[in-house]
């Protein structure tokens, strides 16, 4: 959310998307289209002790304590009723533009309460919301807003959004109304809720059917929530296609068509904005089958899930999406806002359903849920308060809600993750049940009970017991992250199971029968893409951060992997560090003190580091991560083997991640280059962190020739290899610099032109890594292409380089 947002239950085929719940609806209207597995309804499974059912015995608990009456205060006095309690503060304040959100959470977090536990204090409460809520919508046009119009604000600030005038996104705001009403019809059977719910739909359609394409386009720069996922599901609970039809007017192109066309084009855009709608459109292309929604969803997760994510799973700094890549660079006291993981993981379980055959949704899933969610409520606090911010910076530390003046978007989907745990730990179709998450539960199913006995991740085993007799196709995910994994059915090893995969055993069980899966967890390091110094530890997929109690860090400590010794307490460490002995600990434990996520590790660069082969993508075919990403109009030719990088001379250049040198005492960086025009001081690289650090390579210095220089000290310290000419114009041509020790060569075509033995400096950790920009912003940028780009963590032999050239390497 922003601006500014710190200062301002039954069977069928339906999937309640709008709580992210895999609940079926009420006789619903219309079958979900691809869908080849589905999640079970929260009722169909229980919690077992665990980390999980404290945290929703802490929300059960505050929506208990919660005042109703104190909700609806701005909802009475928008429509002229009387109402004297006292106001929420925070974002429910009576000045505050998005107030009622919260009313909205609220009542998808009681739905959810009441289909988990069958606690009818749970529903009495939402009942009486949706009653008093009625109440208000019934006085709409006695208020002079329109029929069907609901909102603790008044419809004038939807007025404001349609002409583009500043306000705080108050579709957001009536997406979360609109969403409680729906959870509270399907999954609490109100039925008042759903005529409420179609009235304010009816309104949606009514507003934004008169308004022209090119008026609602503009209008979606604004914050608008789920509003396309809400209206869909509808339309999948009804039938009635004036739904769809105000679903599909919240398609926003700008951001659709890039990811229709796998173009990440998400950088500067406000993150938690952007996830609702490729939540939206998965549920579009259920809804319809058209495959550009289910492509534009995929896309999205994809590039998110790739080259936007921090260890945690969590996504954005400040709120907004940065550059693919940039994680080691963005750390901060702003990183990885709550309501994003939330929602990823709504996206996530809608894609699961649409292929559960990949383990890479729960793989994800799970190391969101874990190292994000789980630890994002203060386990202190007995109503479980929650944090809108992780911080990822050195020496970041959470800090939570309160009961009444707060009210954050975060409080709110934090309410709504923490009542709805059991949806997605397992799934079923037909006689198959996959097993999805290691959390301890109960699952009742088709005449059996399945009992999942775990401490995971404390313990790297679970166990299932099955009563009930009859076949079941049991799937139970191999993480990625397991070494190794074995399964025994009572006591009996079963077939070699492969991580990333689910294993399978198909077979009539017997009452009692037992299943014992066994994951190997361990210790890895996990190296962000922009700087490959830069790590996260973890144990199997949980992070593990430094506890540094009140230190508040001015830098990020370098720790020593070689130090890291186990404790007697499962998942904790110690290790050595910059700063000293350092405990390593679950990072969804660290609450109440200081920590690091992220450590500087100093340890040479591997021998090849990055290969850029630029055939129509910006991957590492290294296979260490480290992917490029064009910028500046930078466009994709013919290159001297497959594909090549296209640079027009007017912007156009590539970002290649940060610290690709880090720790490099040696290296060489070789590519092919075909210039179309020889500008003198353009760069084929350009390694640096501005004007004062930088190693780079010209086809022409000011001297005439090509120049490979090195500083660290700006201009006036730079030290040089300058070949005897520049390079050609118009044809394939191999250029390579090596440096071992003091020794730089420079080659052109497989043969050396030039050398310095006199070379003492290194690039170092450098943070602007471009091909075809300079350091300088008065430099020309490179008018050619470039293909094969390679960094090696060593110096290549003279014969070493000569083949590369003969080889088209």
């Amino acid at each position: 959310m922003f601006p500014n947002r710190r200062t301002v239950l039954r069977a069928g085929a339906f999937a309640v998307a709008a709580a992210a719940l895999p609940a079926p609806a009420l006789a619903a209207a219309r079958p979900d289209i691809g869908v080849s597995a589905e999640l079970f309804g929260l009722g169909a499974v229980s919690l077992l002790p665990g980390p999980f059912l404290n945290n929703t015995t802490r929300t059960h608990a505050y929506l208990k304590f919660i005042d109703p009456e104190r909700l609806l205060h701005t909802f009475r006095l928008n429509v002229g009723l009387n109402s004297t309690v006292t106001p929420c503060g925070g974002w429910e304040s009576p000045t505050t533009e998005l107030r009622g959100h919260s009313t909205g959470h609220v009542l998808t977090a009681l739905a959810q309460a009441y289909a988990s536990t069958g606690d009818t204090a749970f529903k009495a409460k939402g009942d009486h919301l949706v009653a008093q809520l009625a109440i208000c919508q019934g006085r709409a046009q006695a208020a002079g807003f329109n029929a069907g119009y609901l909102s603790a604000f008044p419809e004038s600030f939807i007025d404001r959004v349609e002409t583009g005038q500043q306000v705080w996104a108050p579709y957001y705001t009536l997406h979360k109304i609109l969403a409680g009403l729906l959870d509270m019809h399907l999954l609490a059977g109100n039925a008042q809720a759903l005529t409420v719910l179609n009235r304010m739909a009816a309104w949606v359609g009514f507003r934004n059917g008169r308004l022209t394409y090119a008026q609602r386009q503009s209008m979606l720069r604004t914050e608008f929530g789920g509003m396309n996922e809400v209206l869909t599901n509808l339309y999948q609970l009804s039938g009635d296609t004036a739904h769809l039809t105000s679903a599909q007017y919240f398609d926003h192109a700008e951001i659709f068509d890039p990811l229709a066309q796998n173009r990440d084009a998400l950088n500067g855009y406000h993150a938690n904005t952007q996830i609702p709608k490729a939540i939206g459109a998965i549920r579009e292309y259920h809804a319809t089958g058209t495959t550009r929604y289910r492509d534009i969803a995929n896309n999205f997760w994809e590039f998110v899930v790739g080259t936007h994510s921090y260890a945690i799973g969590g996504n954005s700094n400040g709120e907004y999406f940065k550059a693919p890549g940039r994680i080691a660079s963005e750390l901060s006291d702003t990183t990885c806002e709550s309501c994003n993981s939330y929602n990823m993981l709504k996206l996530t379980a809608q894609l699961f359903r649409t292929s559960p055959g990949s383990t890479r949704y729960f793989d994800f899933y799970e190391r969101t849920l874990y190292n994000h969610l789980l630890g994002a409520q203060n386990p202190n606090s007995s109503h479980g308060h929650h944090s809108y911010y992780t911080p990822l910076r050195p020496g970041g530390i959470r800090t939570y809600s309160n009961d009444y003046n707060d009210f954050t978007c975060c409080h709110g989907t934090g309410m709504e993750t923490n009542t709805c745990h059991t949806g997605r730990i397992y799934a079923h179709s037909g006689t198959t049940l996959h097993v999805n998450l290691f959390i301890a539960s109960v699952l009742s199913w088709r005449g059996f009970t399945v009992r999942q006995e775990t401490m995971f991740p404390e313990s790297d085993s679970t166990r299932i017991t099955i009563t009930g007799s009859g076949t079941i196709d049991l799937r139970v995910r191999i993480p990625s992250w397991a070494a190794q994994a074995q399964i025994r059915v009572n006591g009996t090893l079963q077939d070699p199971v492969t991580p990333g995969t689910y294993a399978r055993i198909n077979r009539t069980w017997s009452s009692g029968d037992v299943v014992d899966i066994s994951l190997s967890m361990t210790l890895q390091r996990e190296s962000t893409p922009d700087n490959r110094a830069v790590q996260a530890v973890r144990h199997g997929p949980i992070v593990l951060a430094g506890a540094y109690g009140t230190n508040n860090l001015q830098q990020m400590p370098t720790l020593q992997p070689s130090t890291i010794r186990p404790t007697s307490t499962p998942l904790q460490y110690t290790a050595s560090a910059s700063t000293g002995q350092v405990t390593l600990v679950p990072f969804y434990k660290v609450h109440g003190q200081r920590y690091t996520v992220y450590w500087t590790i100093a340890e040479p660069p591997p021998q090849f580091i990055a290969h850029y082969l630029f055939d129509g993508n910006t991957n590492d075919a290294t296979g260490n991560g480290l992917t490029a990403t064009l910028a500046g109009g930078a466009a994709w030719t013919t290159g001297r083997t497959g594909g090549a990088v296209d640079l027009s001379g007017s912007g156009a250049h590539v970002v290649l991640p940060s610290g690709l040198l880090a720790g490099a005492t040696s290296f060489t960086i070789a590519t092919w280059v075909r210039l179309d025009t020889v500008v003198t001081w353009s760069r084929v690289f350009d390694f640096g962190s501005g004007t004062g650090a930088y190693a780079f390579l010209t086809p022409r210095s000011s001297a005439g020739g090509a120049r490979f220089a090195v500083t660290t000290g700006g201009a006036a310290g730079e030290q040089r290899i300058d070949a005897p000419a520049a390079l050609p114009q118009g044809v394939w041509t191999h250029v390579a610099v090596t440096q071992n020790g003091d020794l730089g060569v420079l080659y052109v075509n497989g043969a050396e032109v030039a050398r310095n033995s006199a070379l003492t400096l290194r690039p170092g950790s450098t943070t602007q890594n471009w091909i075809g920009r300079s350091q300088y912003a008065g430099d020309p940028y490179l008018d050619g292409a470039v293909d094969s780009f390679r960094v090696h963590g060593r110096a290549l032999t003279a014969a070493e380089v000569a083949n590369l050239h003969s080889t088209g390497s």
